[in-house]
């Protein structure tokens, strides 16, 4: 079945009902109550990899120590380490947060830029944890493809692309821009509860009618 255009309205329609039944993303929760740039930004980078229960408790333990680009540059890459373990890469992840609060000091003034291509500049940080950044922190529009929203999006048809890059910029030409700001939290739940890499749920899917079912091979 072919997913025309007409139909992604349906499907975000029925997706922004079933979604209050499931778990919102981490680091859009933590924004619906902090709307810091800077700390989405570390919740972001810390996410990567890494299960949003220990994300949210890593944030929380980091925050309470250094919730600054300031502060944070005032502690020891060990000590960040310390706060931010057991996220994946916590190490890595550490001397990233430790170089970008220097770069968001020294050239920036302390403050997150609001610019996609500045914020590509930063270390450990992509395309999905700039969109993130642009769409959460500031408002922006902005297009946020992870795993969850590349292997959907050609799941049931509305592109057909190799990376979540192709996705992104497939999507920027074709999704209506109304969407581009929620789409990533509408998929990422469906995604972690019912449309996932394996043997997805397509029996529990409320947008099954709408779906092509590309690569699945087996379901439940």
């Amino acid at each position: 079945m072919e997913v025309k255009a007409d139909k992604i309205h349906r499907i975000v329609e029925i997706l922004r009902r079933e979604k209050e039944n499931w778990n919102v993303p981490i680091v859009t929760l933590m924004s619906q109550t902090d709307r810091d740039p800077f700390k989405i930004l570390v919740a972001t980078v810390l996410s990567l990899r890494t299960k949003d229960e220990v994300t949210a408790k890593a944030s929380e333990r980091l925050f309470k120590v250094a919730d600054t680009p300031e502060k944070i540059l005032k502690l020891k890459e060990e000590e960040i380490a310390s706060l931010i373990y057991p996220v994946g890469f916590y190490r890595r992840k550490a001397r990233n947060l430790k170089e970008i609060c220097r770069i968001l000091v020294e050239k920036y003034g302390g403050k997150v830029p609001d610019d996609l291509e500045e914020l590509l500049k930063l270390p450990g940080v992509g395309r999905k944890t700039a969109n993130l950044v642009i769409t959460l922190g500031f408002g922006k529009p902005g297009i946020c493809v992870d795993t969850h929203v590349h292997r959907i999006m050609n799941r049931i048809g509305y592109v057909e692309t190799k990376t979540p890059e192709e996705t992104e910029f497939a999507l920027r030409e074709k999704l209506p821009k109304e969407y581009w700001i929620e789409i990533n939290d509408l998929l990422v739940s469906l995604g972690q509860h019912i449309c996932h890499p394996v043997s997805p749920k397509c029996s529990q899917c409320p947008i099954e009618p709408y779906c092509d079912k590309r690569g699945v091979k087996r379901s439940r």
